[in-house]
């Protein structure tokens, strides 16, 4: 079975229902690490990574990363993830995520190893599938991990200060983190093959021809503004069509065309059944007029 991304509703909620997690009580405290932030009224989530010696991805990122899932899947007031960095190393190099913490890992047996890897690529893909529009950030080196953090992604933005590589086949290793399967998905299997097989590192320009970042953008104050105006965007939706939306759009990758269809048809009458299909028509003018209803929770 299809999975939405959220559970097949049972009744049909009041258009005034109040979300179950306002952002007055929103608790950041388990992210912390993330320096993280919430713009109510843009109802953006920004993470500012600021930690280790280059933004490396360990363990204890790992966990913290679990709870910012945790926060997400059980917000409404949340629409929009953007994660960035504005960390430079002590040359003064921009850095988004430097790659995996293997030096944590030197005195583990090859079990450990293993099982961490598997749960790091649980860990990615429940990241992508966050039932928000999910918004990554690159300003600067963004290696193995980092470069893998982008298939997380809805839509990534680079400055031309961004490099992406992932070095992993030169340290005997392969991407775990979704890399070596989930690559080609984006930049097509020959761009993969460069990318994997061989570790060179490319600019923000050809990353941006091959489509393993969508946008560039000048500069980090440009790459905030455009942050800022998608997340205004994404504000006015229904919290549960978005997800609905997300989660039919990765659903039907691969599919056939009959199969695609009914995903669609299940995502449509996913939002008949719980009452945004209603609120939308009842709200028509207004949302005209710019001036959006208060959707349903999700």
């Amino acid at each position: 079975m299809v999975s939405l991304g959220f559970p097949h509703p049972t009744r049909r909620r009041c258009p005034h229902e109040v979300s179950p997690l306002p952002f007055a009580a929103m608790n950041l405290e388990p992210i912390a690490s993330l320096q993280p932030s919430f713009d109510p009224d843009r109802r953006l989530l920004m993470l500012n990574l600021d930690h280790g010696k280059a933004n490396e991805m360990g363990s204890a990122e790992l966990r913290v990363f679990r709870s910012l899932c945790n926060l997400i899947e059980t917000s409404d007031e949340i629409r929009c993830l953007c994660t960035m960095s504005e960390r430079f190393s002590a040359r003064g190099k921009p850095i988004f995520i430097a790659g995996a913490n293997v030096t944590e890992r030197r005195d583990w047996d090859d079990n450990r190893i293993k099982s961490h890897v598997r749960d790091q690529r649980a860990l990615m893909l429940r990241l992508r599938r966050l039932p928000v529009f999910n918004i990554v950030l690159s300003h600067g080196v963004t290696l193995g991990w980092g470069t893998e953090y982008l298939l997380t992604a809805d839509y990534s933005l680079a400055t031309s200060t961004a490099s992406f590589a992932l070095p992993e086949t030169g340290l005997g290793i392969v991407p775990g983190a979704r890399g070596s399967v989930e690559l080609a998905t984006l930049v097509g299997l020959g761009h993969a093959m460069r990318l994997g097989c061989t570790g060179e590192a490319i600019d923000a320009t050809e990353a941006a021809r091959i489509g393993l970042v969508q946008e560039m953008v000048a500069d980090l104050g440009a790459g905030l503004a455009r942050v800022h105006a998608l997340a205004e965007l994404t504000a006015t939706r229904s919290p549960t069509a978005l997800a609905a939306f997300k989660h039919a759009a990765l659903d039907a990758c691969g599919e056939t065309t009959a199969r695609r269809l009914e995903i669609e048809a299940r995502a449509y009458e996913a939002c008949v059944e719980h009452g945004d299909a209603a609120v939308g028509r009842a709200s028509f003018d207004r949302i005209r007029k710019g001036e959006p209803p208060r959707w349903p929770a999700r």
